[in-house]
């Protein structure tokens, strides 16, 4: 066998292509549902280790570091097979989401903090100064600012997260990896692999180059 037809088989490619079209749906929404619980968890998560008495903002530092030093794999494995032993089952979907979202909240937790810690103190003092309510203060005044520092980094986040979901097949859920995986079983050939990975380039390269372009632009702003 060529190498073309070892790898780059279209024969298998559009044979595997509704099977890793199904696996892509099922990886574009758990990358969805996963990110946006996981910034959400986040913000919150920071607001908790900035502004909450003392014995909220150590839970909040624990929860930080602990599901940024565990590797995923290790989570997904102790949320799906492990507290079915203590009495809590999650379907496969729910297994993934939570364990990809705890993740996804523990680095964006960071992320906004750093953002947040970015704004000019005086930006607290005046909008005191002016009787605007703290969670008023966040909302209009201290979240927008950051944002234009926060975006890079969370891109960056929201790029790692998709490839991540590749290690949902360990729960039992067909994403693209795994159908992928399946097609190159049953057809004896790694062309679907290949397939595969130009899907996955697809759809993140452009996110990588907006991450910087968004760094080019934060950059430029800051040079001014």
């Amino acid at each position: 066998m060529s190498l073309l037809q070892t790898f780059f088989n279209s024969e298998v490619m559009l044979a595997a292509l509704p099977a890793l079209l199904r696996g892509l749906r099922n990886t574009l929404v758990l990358s969805f549902f996963s990110i946006v619980c996981g910034a959400l968890l986040g913000l919150f998560a920071c607001l908790i280790r900035l502004y909450a008495p003392a014995i909220l903002r150590w839970i909040a530092i624990v929860y930080i570091d602990i599901f940024r030093a565990m590797p995923m794999l290790v989570i997904l494995i102790l949320i799906y097979y492990a507290l079915p032993f203590l009495g809590v089952r999650f379907s496969s979907w729910t297994s993934a989401i939570l364990a990809f979202s705890l993740v996804m909240g523990a680095y964006s937790a960071e992320v906004f903090r750093a953002g947040i810690e970015g704004v000019p103190r005086g930006q607290f003092e005046a909008s005191a100064a002016l009787g605007l309510p703290f969670l008023l203060t966040l909302r209009r005044v201290i979240l927008p600012q950051a944002m234009r520092s926060i975006i890079p980094p969370m891109t960056g986040n929201c790029v790692s997260m998709f490839k991540d979901t590749s290690l949902a097949s360990t729960v039992a859920l067909p994403e693209l990896l795994n159908e992928a995986n399946n097609s190159q079983a049953l057809y004896a050939n790694p062309s679907p692999l290949i397939m595969a990975a130009i899907l996955y380039v697809l759809f993140l390269w452009p996110m990588v180059r907006l991450v910087s372009f968004l760094e080019r632009r934060l950059k430029a702003n800051r040079a001014h």
